[in-house]
């Protein structure tokens, strides 16, 4: 029963990060929009660190605790990398096969291999210094605006569609109201994800300690998919609505703000330290990154048969983290 209350908190830390992160995207596109911004603009930027804030709150306040939980920091981008791929991409295909983008296969893909590449690099011996952070911050700065000035070029950009609607409906509205309205959104969001984070790290700490289950494994599963709620609400959207083309560039594009965003910052912030990390898992993560070339690269589709290799292979991992003995790995 004493466990009650910190799944209660974990549960509560869960949905303020994703109603914080639909608020803070709404009303921060709103505002961008009357600001003359081109949507397609606000889906590149605001959009896009709009549904990697929970990942970058989460992993600031875990490695900035005064006792650092630099494994759940890591455990959450790791995990949520593996999720957004293998969950997210499984499911999304099993509802409907997925057609992806040229572009997508051709510069985000490539640029995701390379990134991931250099994280798992970086981070092997355990640790991320405050320079390879800023190293990968200012890769996202780069990606960030070079997309905009190709997406510039490329005025019909599937990015258009990130864009929320309550923020396209209510851009042309004029006046102060509207405008505090949207703030309100933006503070209201900003708030959720800051008190969401800190409920959902404290909390998973308790927890794992209480089960003696290591911070690295709730990093890896309960708060990776916590964090990506946004990604899925979205991809489950877009699916039902038939608009598959756009659910791979933006999980991918997710991936690659994981790590150069909030990996970059974090670490960037304070140099972070990892105290059991386990190279499968970021062999895993690498693994189900590699496997999307040959699955996208052949026809520029994701069908039900390799979205259902995809979520079983998620399935199995968990199933791994939790149980390990069955796999025949003792210790």
């Amino acid at each position: 029963m004493e466990l009650l209350p910190h799944v209660g908190w974990l549960v509560l830390g869960l949905a303020l990060l994703s109603f914080g992160a639909d608020w803070m995207v709404r009303g921060a596109s709103e505002l961008a929009l009357r600001a003359r911004v081109k949507p397609l603009v606000v889906g590149l930027t605001v959009v896009a660190f709009g549904t990697s804030a929970p990942e970058l709150l989460v992993s600031l306040k875990a490695n900035l605790d005064p006792n650092t939980q630099a494994d759940i920091a890591v455990g959450n981008v790791v995990g949520s990398n593996i999720c957004n791929i293998a969950l997210l991409l499984g499911i999304a295909a099993l509802i409907r096969p997925l057609t992806v983008s040229s572009q997508v296969v051709r510069r985000e893909l490539p640029i995701l291999l390379v990134v991931t590449g250099g994280f798992v690099a970086m981070i092997i011996d355990g640790k991320l210094d405050r320079w390879e952070g800023v190293v990968m911050f200012c890769g996202i700065v780069f990606y960030v605006i070079h997309s905009i000035r190709l997406a510039r070029s490329t005025p019909e950009d599937p990015a258009l569609a990130d864009v929320p609607e309550e923020a396209l409906a209510h851009a042309g509205e004029s006046g102060l109201a509207p405008t505090l309205k949207s703030l309100g959104w933006v503070v209201l969001g900003l708030a959720g994800l800051i008190y969401g984070a800190d409920r959902l790290v404290t909390s998973g700490v308790t927890i794992a300690r209480v089960l003696n289950v290591p911070e690295l494994v709730i990093g890896l599963t309960m708060v990776a998919i916590g964090t990506s709620l946004p990604e899925l609400a979205t991809t489950i959207a877009a699916s039902r609505k038939g608009q598959t083309d756009i659910i791979a560039g933006n999980l991918i594009g997710s991936n690659l703000f994981n790590i150069l965003a909030v990996m970059g910052l974090t670490s960037a912030v304070k140099a972070l330290v990892v105290e059991s990390l386990n190279t499968i898992d970021v062999v895993v993560m690498c693994g189900f990154t590699l496997l999307l070339v040959p699955f996208l690269m052949r026809g520029h589709r994701l069908n039900r048969i390799e979205g259902g290799i995809l979520l079983v292979g998620y399935l199995t991992y968990c199933v791994w983290l939790v149980k390990p003995e069955w796999f025949g790995v003792t210790g």
